[in-house]
């Protein structure tokens, strides 16, 4: 959606300038580049290195893009050609849906890789990059110039497959919602994210601003979320005095103001995705993940909303 609502409403950067950012800031991570292929591009880019090697974990029915007739993969090792690689990659009606699809597509990319490295077609396909790049370009969108393109391209040999980490981010860090304008969505459950998050950038060594800290507060404090205190108790004056406990670590508070009720416990309202913030906050007010509730949606004036509930209030009298 970010992608569509960028063209739509031709913001600066267009799809891809809203896609990288809304990445960045779910994530945490800092995305500087972009490739976008088109259909047409990716079948002639499959078939110039002549197919790609996929071991389909289990059967699956898939149809190319007008040939109007299915294919049964069976378990195994296939050779895939353009066309069935992109209805193998496309293809969402299986068990998994939408999460087996993104598995897919990462298998697609890693047999790419593999098929380049593995008949030694690296050189050939540089010295031809020009050509391959005239030949495509109508149907490839990218900020990285030819010549970045080419640079990384003599890297992939000297990054150890072993090394490649691949996660989808699956039905357990994920839960069922409703979108501001009423449409059923999927939201992100943070903490289980950052899990996912951490594992792949962790594990080779940390790479963006918010992965090189471990201090909790420090992690904090690089999300910068903006952070609403309500007090949901009869207990006059708490929002501030909670501001003044928590604002010390850097917490970035832009409102105090009463909640919409009554709460017996305080409770978390995640509206963006600043998992260590979250996180931070459990830890500071003594809660459990069972306060936390998550209802994405970016068009709310801040991050994250904390009622404060009587039992913070006979904690802080």
């Amino acid at each position: 959606n970010a992608y569509r609502f960028g063209e739509l409403d031709k913001v600066p950067g267009g799809g891809p300038g809203l896609a990288m950012q809304t990445v960045e800031e779910f994530l945490g991570v800092p995305i500087q580049y972009y490739v976008q292929i088109d259909f047409d591009a990716f079948v002639k880019m499959i078939d110039e290195i002549g197919g790609v090697k996929i071991d389909v974990p289990s059967e699956i029915t898939i149809e190319a893009i007008g040939d109007l007739k299915e294919v049964t993969l069976q378990p195994g090792r296939v050779t895939l050609g353009g066309k069935l690689a992109l209805a193998y990659a496309r293809a969402r009606y299986t068990d998994g849906g939408d999460f087996d699809r993104a598995a897919r597509q990462q298998q697609v990319i890693i047999g790419v890789r593999d098929r380049i490295l593995d008949f030694n077609q690296l050189p050939t396909l540089i010295a031809k990059a020009p050509a391959i790049y005239n030949e495509l370009s109508t149907g490839i969108h990218t900020n990285l110039t030819l010549d970045q393109i080419v640079q990384l391209a003599w890297l992939m040999p000297q990054i150890d497959k072993g090394n490649i980490i691949s996660r989808v981010i699956g039905t357990n860090a994920v839960e069922f919602g409703t979108s501001p304008d009423g449409l059923d969505i999927l939201r992100p459950i943070p903490d289980q994210v950052r899990l996912i998050r951490d594992e792949v950038f962790t594990t080779g060594g940390p790479v963006g601003p918010a992965a090189v800290a471990q201090d909790p507060v420090e992690l904090m404090k690089a999300e910068a979320a903006t952070v609403s205190l309500q007090n949901g108790t009869a207990t006059a004056g708490l929002a501030s005095k909670t501001t003044e406990l928590l604002k010390p670590d850097g917490l970035n508070v832009v409102e105090e103001t009463n909640a919409d009720g009554i709460y017996d416990y305080t409770t978390i309202f995640v509206y963006g995705a600043k998992p260590y913030t979250v996180q931070y906050l459990i830890e500071k007010l003594g809660l459990d993940n069972a306060r936390v509730v998550n209802r994405y949606d970016p068009s709310v004036g801040y991050d994250i909303a904390v009622a404060l509930g009587n039992d913070w209030a006979s904690k802080n009298p």
